[in-house]
């Protein structure tokens, strides 16, 4: 009967549209996400399935309501604990306060009487429970340094004084502790630090309320915050894929018309390159008209002409030279090898004749020195 009513509830869930947020809603320390369900639909029917047998932290009603019981003693032994080392500290504050008091200013011997007997009988009490084995430790274990609990007892003050201290407890105590409540009402309320003693003192009889209603709501507020963090991931996930996607459309479109602007781009560029070119072109020009106006003065250019007409009448005459020796060249070369090697010899004494004049001129230089 309950797997066939488990089976019905999943299926009347499954057809349902919130299936996946309720599954999570329902086992928020799962680390699973709706995606994961959608892609594995039997493990979803399982976990609604689990879903109704198990509370939000996964603890069925017997062992929770046995778990509470141990909360509540593990509670009322830990308060009973807590007010005993609260008083045990708050005596020591009281005994330090004291010790140091003595030394700025003079204290009144009852009182003085009355924190030596508090100090002794705690330490006395200290090594009592030390010395004092507890029912799960051994009782035949060897005693510290030989001695035991009777012994240390027979350190105790008089009776008498103990009884004093015992009257005068409560009253020292209780200052000490709202001394200690008003500092923390200061604390917590520093515009009540300058206030009457008799404001003070209801501001502190509404002070535990007032912080265990702080603490209910700080409680409260984490409890939000933790019910809050499945939703706000789950919104965090779906807007980091939408703004994905935003962000690839974006960019086609960038890309799209990036491609479709290119050519007239290109176009402005090789017309703005193709400017500059005849702009620089038309520079150089005019800085070479520029020195050539510099260089080629009125004067310059008749000097130029001319040197040019002098250099064209001696380049006539060279031609008419050069014709004239062409055509001998040519008769010489009508007579054949016969001439050709006169013409050799002929050369060969003209050299030795210049050798002869240039070694004759060397030695009459040398005579006449």
């Amino acid at each position: 009967m309950s797997a066939a009513s488990d089976s019905t509830y999943v299926s009347s869930l499954a057809k349902g549209d919130g299936l996946h947020h309720q599954v999570v809603a329902a086992l928020p320390l799962c680390d699973i996400t709706e995606e994961d369900l959608t892609q594995n639909p039997q493990l979803c029917k399982l976990l609604a399935t689990l879903s109704q047998h198990v509370d939000r932290h996964g603890l069925t009603v017997p062992l929770k309501t046995e778990l509470e019981k141990a909360e509540q003693k593990l509670q009322s032994q830990r308060r009973h604990w807590l007010r005993s080392e609260s008083l045990h500290k708050a005596l020591q504050e009281m005994i330090q306060d004291h010790c140091i008091r003595k030394h700025y200013a003079t204290v009144p011997p009852d009182q003085s009487m009355f924190y030596d007997t508090m100090e002794k009988c705690l330490l006395v009490a200290q090594c009592v429970r030390q010395l004092d084995p507890s029912s799960t430790t051994g009782q035949d274990q060897p005693p510290v340094l030989g001695l035991n609990p009777q012994q240390i007892l027979e350190l105790m003050p008089s009776e008498k004084n103990v009884q004093r201290m015992k009257q005068s407890l409560p009253r020292e105590l209780e200052k000490h502790l709202k001394k200690k409540c008003l500092s923390l009402l200061s604390y917590y309320q520093p515009e009540w630090e300058n206030e009457s003693e008799g404001l003070k003192n209801s501001k502190l009889s509404h002070l535990s309320a007032q912080l265990d209603m702080e603490k209910k709501r700080a409680e409260s507020l984490k409890e939000t915050s933790r019910e809050n963090s499945g939703p706000l991931q789950r919104q965090t996930h779906l807007y980091l894929s939408e703004l994905i996607k935003c962000i690839q459309l974006l960019q086609s479109l960038i890309l799209d018309h990036r491609l479709r602007i290119q050519t007239d781009l290109d176009r402005k560029k090789l017309d703005y390159f193709e400017g500059k070119c005849e702009l620089v072109l038309q520079k150089i020009k005019t800085e070479m008209v520029e020195i050539q106006l510099d260089t080629y003065t009125v004067d310059s250019i008749s000097a130029h002409r001319k040197i040019r007409g002098v250099l064209e009448s001696e380049l006539k005459a060279c031609q008419v030279e050069k014709q004239s020796v062409e055509m001998k060249l040519a008769s010489f070369e009508i007579l054949g090898k016969e001439f050709e090697a006169l013409a050799k010899e002929y050369s060969r004494l003209r050299q030795e004749i210049e050798m002869n004049n240039w070694a004759l001129n060397e030695f009459s230089q040398c005579t006449d020195k």
